[in-house]
């Protein structure tokens, strides 16, 4: 059977994502829709491949071209998601779309092709497991069961904002996410991105996204935008002001969000990658959580190495320091330009 490597066109996107929801490694963001909005936020070039075998989609790529003067020209599957990689039905489809991956590196001048993996994926590619862990845990249609099954301490907090009478509120308004959402991560020093990209998040994703509001004698406090996909809801973009932490609203946020969630049939909570060592692993091992190490692969260019983006790592610190000094007015200004090359 012949094996034919195509790049995606609009006309092929409901066969990828047929093939995506019947696999049982495909993931939300391997989904066709994240080509458009990524092209259209942050003006990368997706290079979205698939294999054809007797004329069936056999397996999907969804990669992009990354080029910025802060971190250079690499491609990425897939940037600001946590997960991607080649989904295929068989290990020879893997093998030849990450083949094709290499041959377009060298075309385009990249340095890099990473591969977000859950799973490890292939021999001759330098593998990283200690960059990043990902928290994934059953949830069930019984409330109370989802609440003992959260260890004892986390399981205080959360009751704490129960009775600070902290409700939620379901919405598709992305701007008001925006304004909390850009105040939290300012004060982790991180730069925010732009509320477009969070508009077109929405109106690509509709039907599978929503954002959960904590609100306080009357004021949005929190926030979080998640994604639903088969019988999992992930909450991937969320924060919350000030005020937030000492009305515990964060820890009342993600319950009410696990609630939600599994009212709608998720049997799945997902709860994001973090870096190893940072406050938010901690945060959700404090869930009960179990990290389970992401392997993220390389295949680089001779003298290149996997890139160190890591809050972590001493070279940033002062940076980020810095960051959370600035009015909000002028982070918000100038981080969707930096975040667009970190992916």
């Amino acid at each position: 059977m012949t094996l034919i490597i195509r790049e995606l066109e609009q006309k092929h996107e409901p066969a990828w994502d047929e093939f995506v929801g019947a696999m049982p490694a495909g993931t939300f963001f391997h989904k066709a829709g994240w080509r458009q909005v990524i092209e259209q936020s942050f003006g990368h070039r997706p290079c979205y491949i698939f294999a054809e075998q007797d004329g069936a989609i056999a397996g999907v790529l969804p990669l992009v071209h990354m080029r910025s003067l802060l971190f250079g020209s690499r491609l990425i599957s897939a940037p600001f998601c946590v997960y991607g990689g080649p989904l295929a039905c068989d290990l020879g489809v893997a093998e030849a779309l990450s083949e094709y991956s290499v041959g377009l590196m060298k075309r385009v001048g990249a340095t890099f092709v990473e591969f977000r993996m859950r799973e490890p994926g292939f021999d001759g590619w330098e593998t990283r497991s200690d960059l990043y862990a990902t928290f994934r845990k059953p949830i069930t249609s019984d409330p109370e069961k989802n609440l003992k099954a959260i260890p004892r301490k986390q399981r205080a907090v959360v009751r704490k904002g129960i009775q600070n009478g902290l409700r939620s509120q379901l919405s598709k308004d992305t701007d008001r996410f925006h304004r909390i959402y850009a105040e939290s991560v300012r004060d982790l020093g991180t730069p925010v991105f732009s509320r477009r990209y969070f508009r077109l998040l929405m109106d690509r994703f509709r039907d599978c996204t929503e954002i959960l509001t904590v609100i306080d004698g009357g004021k949005p406090i929190s926030a979080v935008l998640s994604f639903f996909f088969r019988e999992e809801v992930l909450p991937y973009y969320g924060g919350g002001t000030l005020r937030a932490r000492h009305r515990a609203a964060n820890d009342f946020m993600y319950w009410d969000l696990m609630t939600r969630g599994a009212e709608r049939g998720a049997r799945l909570f997902d709860f994001g990658r973090s870096k190893f060592g940072t406050g938010s692993f901690a945060f959700k091992k404090n869930w009960g959580f179990e990290p389970q190490s992401l392997h993220y692969q390389y295949w680089l260019e001779p003298g290149y190495a996997v890139p160190d983006h890591n809050p972590l790592n001493p070279k940033y610190r002062a940076m980020i320091g810095a960051w959370k000094r600035l009015p909000l007015p002028i982070a918000n200004l100038i981080g969707p330009a930096i975040v667009r090359g970190i992916g």
